[in-house]
């Protein structure tokens, strides 16, 4: 009975291992949002990283982050290095800054898994508006293939970007 249930297991394991190898290895998320306000108004509530941290929930759904900025406080140079228990640890910095279209940044996550990824907010005028879309991109490993296995990665980062750019959609009309 025990032999079963151990054997069980471990092709339970090779199954796992198996689907999350055939995983792709590069991904991207994306998500847009409508804000009634110019380009130039929500362009800053971006490439500041300070003014970034007080919509991002990657920042502000963590009370025990630490944060320490570095290098100029907006645009290209721009940077944060954060710790803390719900977030883990890495670091935010800006690489491109075209006001007010366009902040490219390169985001390091140490903990709980390392991982590089680009970061992208796109800014295009609508009308009187702007339409705002956060991307990420990044490559997988097998521990991120084996994670985005058991878990919708999409849902995941997709809801955590929902809330962020309902966010700044709020400071930005306010």
């Amino acid at each position: 009975m025990l032999t079963s249930i151990v054997i069980a297991l471990a092709l339970a394991l090779i199954a796992l291992l198996f689907v999350a190898a055939l995983k792709p290895d590069d991904y991207r998320f994306e998500r847009g949002i409508d804000i009634a306000a110019p380009p130039e108004r929500v362009f800053p509530l971006i490439a500041d990283l300070r003014a970034m941290n007080s919509w991002n929930p990657f920042a502000t759904d963590d009370p025990t982050s630490s944060f320490t900025y570095t290098g100029p406080p907006s645009g290209a140079g721009a940077r944060y290095d954060w710790a803390g228990g719900k977030m883990g640890s890495g670091s935010f910095e800006v690489r491109e800054a075209h006001s007010p279209r366009r902040v490219a940044a390169a985001l390091t996550m140490l903990k709980p898994v390392l991982s590089e990824n680009d970061v992208v907010f796109t800014l295009a005028p609508q009308g009187t508006g702007t339409r705002v879309t956060w991307s990420i991109a990044g490559k997988r490993r097998l521990v991120h293939k084996l994670m985005h296995t058991v878990m919708n990665p999409d849902r995941m980062m997709g809801g955590m970007f929902d809330k962020g750019l309902a966010a700044l959609k709020a400071k930005a009309e306010a």
